[in-house]
């Protein structure tokens, strides 16, 4: 969890929402990115999306089993759909997002007899840490 904080971090310095993301196999991280929506132009450039990529590229195959991801945000439905594609095996994330979540908030993608892949979630993780880094950036954008 903590490289996805590092990239949280950074993804506030470059003015990104500060959400990160590594996706680790074997007690190794493969990938890891945070936020760069505004900075790609690119709406799917979250965190997750980024990670999930760069974890394919680097293991030569578009399924992830085996591999675990870390988020510093709840996922949104986008990311969910990406993580149940993928295949990721366990999904750990920090503060929830009622608002935009789609894991343990809103559409509960897991959950729906549609999804194909539902990993293990552990959600809550570092969660006032994460809270305290969305919130001074939101401030500081005000």
């Amino acid at each position: 969890m903590s490289a996805a904080f590092d990239e949280a971090r950074a993804a506030a310095a470059r003015g990104e929402v500060p959400v990160g993301a590594a996706i680790v196999k074997d007690g190794r991280i493969v990938a890891a990115a945070g936020n760069r929506p505004r900075e790609l132009r690119d709406p799917s450039a979250h965190a997750e999306m980024l990670a999930i990529r760069r974890a394919c590229e680097a293991l030569d195959d578009e399924r992830l089993s085996g591999c675990d991801l870390y988020v510093t945000l709840e996922p949104c439905t986008m990311c969910a759909a990406a993580i149940s594609f993928a295949r990721i095996r366990r999904v750990y994330y920090a503060a929830h997002d009622p608002k935009g979540g789609a894991v343990d908030s809103g559409v509960r993608f897991f959950q729906q007899p549609t999804c194909h892949h539902a990993p293990e979630v552990y959600g809550g993780i570092r969660e006032s840490e994460a809270a305290a880094l969305l919130r001074a950036f939101f401030e500081g954008r005000r």
